[in-house]
């Protein structure tokens, strides 16, 4: 079955709409990724401070390979400051403060029943 990352970010409140800035001016890097599946930006709504970046991959290996390729291009050649490619030389100040990586296999699933 597939896994799924969660890159748990520490986001100050004043670098909020930084963090999800960022991400917005980069949709579309990972969707055409082999082996990618999903992906969320979870904003916080009470009782903590941290962001959540959840996607979900076929296999381990697929993304390991989007890491060493398409998400080194995407930052700008490593590091997990949100920057995008291209935002020119000078690195912007990093939107979150600290970063945790979550690892799981998904064992069980489901989804809304049709109508």
């Amino acid at each position: 079955m597939s896994i799924v990352k969660i890159n748990a970010l520490t986001v100050p409140a004043e670098m909020r709409a930084t963090l999800e800035q960022r991400f917005a001016s980069r949709a579309g890097v990972v969707e055409g990724s082999d082996g990618f599946e999903w992906f969320e930006l979870l904003r916080p709504v009470e009782g903590t401070d941290q962001y959540l970046v959840y996607t979900r991959w076929r296999s381990e290996e697929d993304y390991q390979n989007w890491m060493s390729g398409p998400m080194q291009a995407a930052h700008g050649g490593g590091g997990q400051s949100g920057r995008p490619q291209g935002e020119g030389d000078a690195a912007p100040r990093p939107a979150a403060t600290g970063s945790s990586l979550w690892s799981f296999e998904v064992v069980q699933q489901t989804g809304p029943k049709s109508a």
